[in-house]
């Protein structure tokens, strides 16, 4: 997917500002992304990638400027003028999330973990642990449904955070260095796995990362310093 299409964007970002007392983690940030895109948020620690990913899922509110979301129907909808339970609507039904360590919960099964949140949406047990399955076999991770996250390596825990960021539907997928606590080979598999489920799939994916590698497999990457784009290159 090229940037450059007609279609407006499915998330928008206009003059985000932000600040955690005397320091600006934002200052002036414009971004658009567009539906399909694999958009890699680069930049050092305290550069303000982490806090842009945040303000555009809707985990913290921006000081000022303003977050466009467009699903794929119905009305476009300003994320930060939502209340904090439209926002976390929004976070549970239309995005998903992968972090570096996946956030999983210990005590459940592989299978357990995905299925939640969709059971949190409304969606009977049995549904959501049959379409649970269906994403975890999709994943590489057949024969493992009844694993708890313990007994998985890295790259397998992490599949099954892909999962369960997939199984509500969501159109927008926000990782968060997801293969940082991994070794290359790994990191390799983890992408397949998450550019698949989501690009491959015709949704979104918006990434920060530290390995250029990773941000190399994307359409494009978005440089981050002192809280302002610097660059925002397109894949060769």
């Amino acid at each position: 997917m090229n940037a450059a299409t007609s279609d407006p964007p499915v998330i928008e970002a206009h003059a985000l500002t932000k600040s955690f007392g005397s320091t600006r983690a934002l200052a002036g940030v414009d971004l658009a992304i567009h539906r399909g895109e694999s958009v890699a948020i680069m930049g050092a620690s305290g550069s303000g990638k982490t806090t842009l990913l945040h303000v555009l899922a809707g985990i913290i509110a921006p000081d000022s400027g303003r977050v466009t979301f467009r699903p794929a129907a119905g009305a476009a909808m300003e994320v930060n003028e939502l209340g904090e339970g439209a926002r976390s609507r929004l976070r549970r039904e239309r995005f998903g999330f992968v972090f570096q360590q996946g956030l999983l919960i210990p005590e459940l099964t592989a299978v357990e973990n995905v299925a939640l949140a969709s059971m949190i949406n409304g969606v009977k047990r049995a549904d959501a642990v049959q379409h649970a399955a269906s994403w975890l076999a999709a994943l590489g991770l057949a024969g493992m449904e009844d694993r708890r996250i313990g007994e998985l390596s890295g790259g397998q825990a992490q599949r099954v955070a892909i999962a369960r960021a997939q199984a509500t539907g969501a159109e927008l997928v926000f990782a968060d260095e997801p293969t940082g606590a991994l070794d290359s080979h790994t990191s390799n598999e983890v992408m397949d796995a998450l550019l698949w489920s989501t690009t491959g799939q015709g949704r979104t994916l918006i990434v920060v990362t530290h390995d250029a590698e990773v941000a190399g497999r994307c359409t494009r990457t978005v440089a981050v310093r002192d809280g302002r784009i610097i660059s925002a290159a397109v894949a060769a």
